[in-house]
């Protein structure tokens, strides 16, 4: 059946064999799965529900959740009603919450749990009193959203009917959702995107993971965020049975768990793993580390479709049995895709990746594009590392006079919610949507992303600096967790740098008791100098006015519970700079 509405996905469920694993998430300590027709069945039962109660096509009603099944069925619930579904990420403030809720004005709060209804009840209740709070886990004294479901499955013939109406009303170019931007400085957009924006993305991402039935995906990038939905629309259409990751701590323990053919991630995910695996083999001694390294340098020169010639592939095939093999293992055993997007990713760590024999699909694209723009194929020829692909079906780019990636197509979003004048902002006078990313065309079609357009500075020298491609040559350090460049205005580039404190372990536990807290240890004379040393090692790749000069070392780790980084791991640099300001006054002190 053609699919121009996302939940026409039911429907495709509805007409396939019953799949008893297509949505599964921990529960107690057990993987609760439900089958294809489970999911039909309740969603269908929550539309009715939720029709009952009052909703209707043009509503908009939120959920603040972890991943996990429920999300699916209120999702296309709403969807088959015509409501507009405003998802959010879990970890805003109360006031974030306010903000957004009273800006949409939404009727209902769906939230996951006990510790988010704290934060969330608030927001509501001061948003709009009146406000209906439902909860996916059983709280006493919130209402579960089984009971909505089990109103909907004794509901009339008439509303049945009605619903089914509705359903059948609902165009492609009609309004699915309302996505608020993450954002790493000022107030959320509302991004305004309609069923054409997603289905069309899902359905050319599905054409090129190829995953099947019997694959097993395990869902990590949220739900709430664009590239988490699509991925999670692309596996449903393929029928690939979901398993929803308990946590970001828990992703190493779940694929071992479930051994899925592929998962998704942002590149801060992909540069956990593989400083994991670093750090393992570091701890190798003799042979068996020569060996691992050797691996590794060979990764670093990797190329697809056998372009290094037939003795590079001998020893990629030693190097497989030997090392390689073991990396995957780590996952399960199974793994050989991974849809990465949302940030720079290293073209180091993409080709070690695939010389692991797991593929990393990269792919670009922003919230507002729904999101992909381009993405690299599997094949050859549609495969270029480093890049991020070529545009999908439907979708045109062109590179503007300043470097900036223009779009137009398909994905391109509605609009921002309630903001005619940032719309119109957001496009040049033919259409084009301005995307904000610098970029260029390689070989006539692959896509190559530099950085932010707003990111790139200049020092006073008058060179322009763009930070991502720096920062990710200097991140390829195992001793670097986390660096952000800095050096507007100034004579030359510095670095702020959160250094990988478990490589550091073993230096840690040979000082003195009172220096192992991490923060005396960031200012030993022994780090320092093990970082410069890193420092002049790969300012030897970029080119002389892009290396860093100066740096200072923070003992804090960013993440976006401590607020340094956005939801879905991006730098938030503003945050940042002021976070530091005295260090970095320090830095350029005359």
């Amino acid at each position: 059946m053609k699919i121009t509405r996302t939940f026409d996905l039911l429907e495709r469920y509805a007409a396939l064999p019953d799949k008893d694993d297509a949505l599964c998430h921990k529960q107690s300590g057990q993987w609760k799965k439900y089958s294809s027709r489970e999911y039909c069945e309740l969603t269908r039962n929550l539309s009715y529900g939720l029709y009952e109660l009052g909703f209707r096509k043009g509503d908009m009603l939120i959920t603040i959740s972890s991943n996990r099944p429920e999300w699916n069925f209120a999702d296309l619930a709403m969807a088959m009603l015509g409501i507009i579904h405003v998802p959010v990420f879990p970890s805003l403030t109360t006031a974030e919450y306010e903000y957004i809720i009273r800006n949409c004005n939404a009727k209902a709060v769906f939230v996951s749990d006990q510790k988010l209804l704290k934060i969330v009840r608030p927001a509501a209740l001061a948003a709009d009193s009146s406000i209906h709070i439902f909860t996916f886990d059983r709280i006493e004294g919130s209402r579960h959203w089984s009971g909505l479901a089990e109103s909907g499955s004794k509901s009339s013939e008439k509303t049945r009917n009605t619903v089914h109406s509705i359903g059948k009303s609902i165009q492609p170019g009609d309004c699915a959702v309302l996505i608020y931007t993450s954002g790493t400085t000022g107030k959320p957009k509302g991004v305004m995107l309609s069923h054409r924006n997603l289905v069309s993305n899902f359905l050319a991402a599905a054409e090129v993971f190829g995953l099947k039935p019997e694959d097993k995906f395990l869902s990590i990038l949220p739900l709430c965020h664009v590239g988490g939905r699509m991925g999670n629309y692309q596996t449903q259409y393929s029928n690939t049975s979901i398993y929803y990751v308990e946590s970001m701590g828990a992703i190493a323990a779940n694929m071992k768990e479930i051994k899925p053919d592929g998962f998704d991630a942002v590149p801060r995910i992909l540069e956990k793993f593989y400083n994991v695996i670093i750090s393992k083999g570091r701890q190798l001694t003799g042979i068996k580390k020569k060996l691992f390294f050797a691996a590794v340098r060979l990764g670093e020169s990797y190329k697809p479709f056998g372009e290094n010639g037939w003795f590079y592939e001998l020893k990629l095939a030693l190097a497989d049995k030997l090392v390689f093999s073991k990396w995957r293992a780590a996952m399960g055993n199974r793994v050989r895709l991974v849809g990465c997007g949302g940030a720079s990713l290293s073209p180091k760590l993409e080709r070690i990746f695939w010389a692991a024999g797991i593929k990393i699909i990269n792919m670009y694209g922003l919230t507002e594009t729904s999101p992909i723009i381009t993405i690299n194929r599997q094949h050859k020829g549609g495969l270029k590392l480093g890049s991020v692909g070529s545009v999908i079906d439907g979708v045109h780019i062109k590179i503007a006079g300043d470097g900036e990636i223009l779009c137009k197509g398909h994905n391109v979003m509605l609009g921002y919610y309630k903001d005619p004048e940032l719309t119109e902002a957001a496009f040049d006078d033919e259409g084009w949507f301005r995307t904000g990313d610098i970029g260029h065309i390689s070989g006539g079609r692959f896509l190559m992303v530099t950085d932010r357009k707003k990111e790139i500075f200049k020092l006073s020298s008058g060179k322009f600096i763009a930070p991502q491609l720096i920062e990710n040559v200097f991140k390829e350090s195992p001793m670097i967790d986390q660096i952000m460049i800095v050096g507007e205005h100034e004579k030359f580039v510095s670095a702020l740098i959160s250094p990988d404190m478990k490589y550091f372990e073993k230096l840690e536990a040979q000082k003195a008791p009172e220096a192992r807290i991490k923060g005396l240890l960031v200012e030993s004379k022994e780090l320092a100098a093990a970082i410069a040393s890193e420092i002049d090692k790969y300012n030897k790749a970029v080119c002389p006015h892009e290396r860093i000069l100066r740096f200072r070392l923070v003992s804090d780790e960013w993440t976006p519970a401590t607020g340094e980084l956005s939801p879905t791991l991006k730098l938030k640099r503003q945050v940042i700079m002021h976070k530091y300001q005295s260090l970095l006054e320090e830095v350029y002190r005359k």
